[in-house]
């Protein structure tokens, strides 16, 4: 059974300031405050994140994937009002068009400075350093809710072409996909897409990224209930992914490790020893994760 106390006991024990005051926001409830205080953090003088706010690369400088993250966290706490000055600087940020590729119109998933810094291997420029649409749709989405430039609006119609079309849309670019969903319906922004189509085939997208094979769960590097509906896009949800929800739910103490937290299921692939830095802080994350699952999905 999932020992519900000894997860939070894990994280308030081994997080980093930012992801305790997430927990404490997202899970016990707080204000934000401080977990705001706590991302602002992250946040260099270009606006952009970096400073291994996502820990598998340990970059300092600005990147549009750690940016996204950012935005990720300001969602899912519902982008309070004292972070105004935190959006304000995502918005110059991407506004100077730093690693996005004009020709591709699409910013980059991982930038050449990667390599200076411990980072897992699929951190590594590689050709145009472009994969499909992470992290630009919610990147473009976002901009799409403050500036009127044209591109980003093309860049959406884009997107949704591109999900309509592609058969290998995979788990993270799925929630970029929903990410840039809810920043458009939050916002009422109805003159770029069709809401109501897009909303059904991301439904059934999400559905085929599903890994089917529940015995992979907190194991194998697989896409499981709880990486996208952990407290979020529960409307998202097809009525036959709803008994895979369920036996993970069931599974969770199966997996929960004798301290408390639950581990990751991947390796960086690279001779860096930070790995074992970055594990640890990913732990508590991960751990953060399922509590919200099994809060999400509680009977």
């Amino acid at each position: 059974m999932f020992d519900i106390c000894s997860a939070e006991n894990f994280i308030s024990a081994n997080a980093r300031p930012f992801e305790k005051a997430a927990y404490e926001c997202l899970y016990l409830g707080r204000s934000p405050e401080s977990a705001v205080n706590e991302l602002r953090r992250f946040q260099n003088s270009d606006g952009g994140f970096g400073n291994a706010l996502e820990a598998d690369s340990f970059n300092p400088a600005s990147t549009p994937i750690t940016t996204n993250d950012a935005l990720i966290w300001l969602y899912r706490m519902g982008f309070p009002d004292p972070a105004r000055d935190i959006t304000d600087g995502i918005l110059r940020y991407l506004k100077s068009h730093d690693s996005f590729d004009e020709n591709e119109r699409r910013w980059l998933f991982a930038v050449e400075s990667n390599k200076d810094y411990p980072h897992a291997i699929w951190w590594e420029k590689n050709g145009s350093g472009i994969r499909g649409f992470n992290p630009t749709v919610s990147l473009a989405a976002f901009m799409c809710c403050s500036d009127n430039d044209p591109l980003y609006k093309d860049i959406i119609s884009e997107a949704a072409s591109y999900l309509e079309s592609s058969e290998s849309v995979s788990g993270d670019e799925i929630k970029c996909f929903l990410l840039a969903y809810k920043l458009l319906e939050t916002h009422g922004i109805t003159d770029i897409i069709d809401l109501a189509s897009i909303k059904e085939l991301l439904i059934k997208r999400t559905a085929e990224i599903i890994c089917p094979d529940t015995s992979k769960y907190g194991v194998e590097y697989v896409t499981a209930p709880s990486d996208i509906f952990s407290g979020i896009y529960t409307d998202f949800i097809a009525e036959d992914i709803k008994p895979l929800i369920r036996a993970e739910a069931d599974m969770l103490g199966n997996i929960q490790k004798d301290d408390g937290g639950f581990d990751i299921s991947w390796q960086w692939y690279t001779p860096y020893p930070e790995f074992e830095t970055a594990r640890n802080i990913w732990r508590p994350r991960v751990t953060l994760e399922k509590l919200l699952f099994a809060k999400t999905f509680a009977e």
